[in-house]
This record gives C-alpha cells, sequence and structure tokens, in this order.
C-alpha cells in the first residue's frame, strides 16, 4: 500500500499509523520530496476529479486567480502541497481523504 501525502500532515501520520496498527505495510511517500509524476496526477485525477485540488489550503490561498485557473494537472504538478491527501493506493483500490468512508474500506 502507498500512501500519498506529506510528512508534516497530521491527517497523513494518523491514517499511516492507524493503516499499520491494523496490519497493511504502509510506503509513506512525501510528494513535496518526490512530486508526483505526470501519469500518476491523470490517475488521480481520473479517479477524483477536481476533488484532488485541495481549495481550502494555505497553498490555494496564496495562489493569484490566474494560477487558480490553470489545470487541475498543471497545479498539481507546480504545487504539490495542493493534493488532497492522503490519497490510498493499493493495487487496483484508491481512495482520497481519510474520512470514516475511506477508514471502513482500509480497517
Amino acid at each position: 500500500m502507498i500512501l500519498y501525502g506529506l510528512k508534516t500532515c497530521d491527517t497523513c501520520r494518523k491514517a499511516a499509523k492507524a493503516l499499520e496498527a491494523a496490519g497493511h505495510a504502509v510506503t509513506f511517500r512525501d510528494v513535496r520530496a518526490e512530486p508526483l509524476s505526470g501519469a500518476e496526477i491523470a490517475t488521480f485525477l481520473a479517479a477524483f476529479g477536481d476533488r484532488l485540488v485541495n481549495r481550502s489550503s494555505t497553498t490555494w490561498r496564496g495562489l493569484d486567480e490566474a494560477e487558480r485557473a490553470r489545470p487541475a494537472a498543471e497545479l498539481l504538478a507546480a504545487h504539490p502541497a495542493l493534493m488532497k491527501r492522503p490519497v490510498l493506493v493499493e493495487g487496483e483500490k484508491i481512495t482520497l481523504g481519510w474520512d470514516k468512508a475511506a477508514q471502513g474500506l482500509w480497517l
């Protein structure tokens, strides 16, 4: 299982801890340190659409209107911290966020 997120994200750390406690072998991938490839961004956008862009983040609030108008794939490539997180991937199974629905699928 791969958890895509940020090392500094409390939600990502909580998710990793809970998944490991449930017996999952979790590989944590910090998208700032190791940015997503174009193919990964395309896969995530196909699965989640514009929900993948975290429009309530500090990074988003710091962007000007011209930057915000860019396509989601370009935004995520230029600003990895804009990705809503965590994204969890295991085989064909993929989820976004760490809400009760996502927890129910993994724990």
